[in-house]
């Protein structure tokens, strides 16, 4: 678990990390390199799950290596999907995503991050953001650097 502490609202205690795979964590169906240098880190307070349509085919060799859990689903109602998995899970939830696909995803976590990378950012996402980022990277710094993520949301 990870416990972020934030001046004038409740303690964040985040036990899993939801990531959409590609124009969040991916580009053109390839794994950042500055995502995957960071999910070790990650992986020693936080369970990450890796979401996805596999457009490109691309993401159980991408992901498989860095042990965390990848689930697939139909491109059609890829939102929904997106959802029930995250409501499923037991705990608090951050989830990372960019695409109109990931409003209620969003909608279901404890902390949502909208992230901007080269695939871009659908503009209605960020009306259920908690934080918009530059990149993947400085997403996943939020959490491994939380006096960040307390200053963008301190009250």
């Amino acid at each position: 678990m990870l416990t972020i502490e934030i001046p004038g609202r409740p303690a964040l205690k985040l036990d899993h990390l939801v990531l959409d795979y590609n124009g969040t964590v991916a580009v053109d169906g390839a794994l950042l390199e500055s995502v995957r240098r960071r999910i070790p880190q990650l992986k020693e307070q936080l369970t990450i799950h890796v979401l996805t349509a596999d457009t490109y085919g691309t993401v159980a060799a991408e992901c498989r290596p860095l042990g965390v859990e990848v689930e697939t689903f139909p491109r059609e109602g890829a939102a929904l999907c997106k959802e029930r998995i995250v409501k499923a899970l037991v705990g608090g939830k951050v989830c990372f995503g960019n695409g109109f696909n990931d409003i209620q995803m969003f909608d279901a976590a404890d902390l949502s991050v909208a992230v901007l990378e080269g695939e871009g950012l659908c503009a209605e996402l960020l009306t259920h953001a908690d934080v918009a980022v530059a990149s993947a990277a400085d997403a996943l710094d939020l959490l491994l650097k939380p006096d960040r993520l307390r200053a963008t949301l301190r009250t």
